[in-house]
């Protein structure tokens, strides 16, 4: 296999694939106005493509274009070499449109419906590999027996050709009406641009190019006599000119691999022009999602705050339990050490007095008071640790009412319905579904941050400065009544004499002192804590009060918006496509004229309708 044999079947295959991206792009549309619009365009572009398909082994199909009197059955006669469809120059002589072509060329072959075209066969080299098509006039309102206006017909026929010869003369070529319909008819056409009637009229080519190239590539411009033409190929003459570049053009130029490449270059047009308009939709139809993405922040915004000031005004409002909790987790993290006795005492004097009762226990019925009254404090333990979380759980639970819920719907309702999208997405029974399962969410999120913070504070005060501060404070007051009990017992009253053992005053001043000593210690000890608790909560309600609390809510929404946003973003990927393969198919060199992609309007359908609007005068 050769080299460019491999290149085309390698082109082939990307073309087809990008026939399968087109169709689930389509079919993974979301239920969106635009979108829905789009997937319209995409089956008429389908049915385009299937026509496209059945002529890929037949001949170039090339059909007259152009207003009345332009010469058009005149120019057919003078390329196919002798009359073969009639010819006029004030009125419009073909009212049905004619095709010419060998015998071995069928409409249905073309996928023509046979009703839709005259046929004239010949057998003529012209015709080898190309088949003409003269086309009514698109600005005259004759009809025929079947009462179809010349407008519907060509409308019909132009959506089965390859190339379009557009005639024109010094009168017509400034027609709105003819250039309404050549906007529509091509696309998915190659053109060629023909000013006929060269023996009476001046050389308009350079005005008419200029008025071509806000919409067209125009490509070359033929300056031809058709009349003269034709008398030249029936007295045998070889032909001259622009009418010989013109037939070498489309007899020579554009037989065998040429013709296909065309096919493929007009598909390619075709498709980005409907791309095209489907992203026109689709940007006008998103241009209000912005302020919805706005809205939706904006909305966020207030519930989350709302939210984060009552779980903050709840924390602090019961910060006792949470300073519980703090302290039995600095006590579990300190160990074991004269400090940690006393905060274990300030903790659990209950505790204590039960493990005395238990000591105690000598009977039956005291084991089974010690194990009541224990077992009582463990359960007021946990139900205090139940009964903060319960509380927090409740302020989330009913942190919006449904009055706020309410008003939030109403606002982005407005903006829903801007945008196109479902309404029922900010309806008040969704929102507040959304709104259980982010307050639900948000419990969980608040629990474990309040455990991670609970963990770090007692951390942060048992490390090792904090540590022996506390522990050399206290351990100074047991030295000091320690040393003077003891120099008071062995020094004063065994070695001197001179002094009595001190009696229980003493003992009672001293238990006195050290109580006041442990008292301001712990005093001083649970105020860190609580300034350091105060100081986390409020840090760590600065971080609740963005968006991300109430990130579930409006879920529904916008997730619309994010499928229509990735619907979008795949038609870019599938037109960035499009323009690569555009520049790799190109046209060969040959000197064609076509629609730039940037043009107006939509494409046309198999019928020839078109989508967008009614061409007029």
């Amino acid at each position: 296999m050769v080299r460019s044999e491999l290149a085309h079947l390698e082109l082939l295959a990307e073309i087809d694939s990008l026939g399968q991206r087109l169709d689930e792009w389509s079919s993974d549309a979301p239920d969106w106005p635009p979108a829905r619009t789009c997937r319209l365009l995409v089956d008429r572009l389908r049915e385009r493509t299937r026509l496209l398909r059945l002529r890929l082994e037949s001949p170039l199909v090339i059909a007259t274009m152009g207003g009345t009197g332009t010469g058009k059955s005149t120019l057919v006669n003078a390329l196919v070499g002798e009359e073969v469809v009639q010819s006029g120059r004030q009125r419009p002589t073909t009212v049905r449109p004619t095709m010419i072509c060998r015998s071995s060329i069928t409409p249905e072959l073309l996928g023509i419906d046979p009703a839709e075209v005259r046929r004239v066969t010949r057998e003529l080299p012209a015709l080898e590999n190309l088949v003409l098509i003269d086309c009514p006039d698109p600005d005259t309102a004759e009809e025929d027996e079947s009462d179809e206006s010349n407008l519907v017909r060509l409308r019909q026929i132009l959506p089965h050709c390859d190339l379009l010869l557009v005639a024109t003369t010094q009168q017509k070529y400034r027609s709105a009406r003819v250039a309404d319909e050549l906007a529509q008819a091509a696309r998915g056409a190659r053109l060629v641009f023909v000013q006929t009637f060269a023996d009476l009229d001046q050389d308009i080519r350079e005005d008419w190019r200029r008025l071509l190239g806000a919409d067209y590539e125009s490509g070359d411009l033929y300056f031809l006599d058709s009349v003269s033409a034709l008398a030249r190929s029936r007295a045998g003459e070889p032909p001259e000119g622009d009418f010989a570049r013109l037939l070498d053009l489309l007899t020579r130029l554009l037989a065998g691999s040429a013709s296909e490449r065309i096919r493929r270059a007009n598909f390619l047009d075709l498709l980005d022009e409907t791309l095209q308009a489907c992203e026109k939709r689709i940007d006008e139809g998103a241009a209000s999602f912005e302020s919805l993405h706005e809205a939706i922040e904006e909305q966020r915004l207030r519930l989350a705050t709302r939210l984060a000031g009552g779980v903050r005004e709840e924390m602090l409002h019961n910060r006792r339990s949470w300073e519980h909790r703090l302290l039995e987790k600095v006590v579990a993290d300190w160990g074991l050490s004269p400090w940690s006795l006393v905060l274990r005492l300030y903790q659990g004097i209950g505790n204590l007095a039960s493990g005395t009762m238990f000591m105690r226990a000598r009977t039956p019925a005291q084991m089974a008071l010690w194990g009541t009254v224990a077992g009582t404090q463990a359960v007021r333990k946990r139900l205090r640790g139940r009964r903060a979380d319960s509380r927090l759980s409740k302020v989330v639970a009913g942190g919006w009412s449904e009055v706020e819920l309410r008003e939030a719907a109403l606002v982005l309702d407005g903006h829903a319905d801007e945008a196109q999208l479902d309404r029922e997405t900010v309806q008040l029974d969704t929102l507040c579904g959304e709104a259980d399962r982010a307050a639900g969410e948000f419990v969980s999120q608040t629990a474990e941050e309040v455990e991670s913070l609970l963990g770090r504070l007692a951390r942060r005060h048992t490390g090792p400065v904090l540590r022996w501060t506390y522990e050399t404070l206290f351990g100074a007051m047991l030295v000091l009544l320690l040393v003077r009990l003891g120099k008071n017992y062995f020094w004063d009253s065994w070695f001197e004499g001179s002094a009595p053992v001190y009696g229980l005053d003493f003992y009672l001043s001293s238990l006195f002192w050290l109580v006041l000593w442990s008292g301001l210690l712990v005093w001083s000890f649970t105020a860190r804590l609580r300034r350091g608790l105060r100081q986390e909560i409020n840090r760590l309600s600065e971080n609740w009060a963005g968006p991300q609390p109430a990130r579930l809510i409006f879920g529904r929404l916008e997730a619309a918006c994010a499928k229509v946003e990735h619907y979008r973003f795949r038609l870019k990927q599938l037109q960035r496509q499009v323009s690569e393969l555009r520049r790799t198919v190109g046209q060969g060199g040959l000197p064609l004229g076509h629609r730039r992609g940037n043009g107006p309007g939509t494409p046309v359908d198999s019928k020839g309708s078109t989508s967008a609007r009614t061409s007029a005068d």
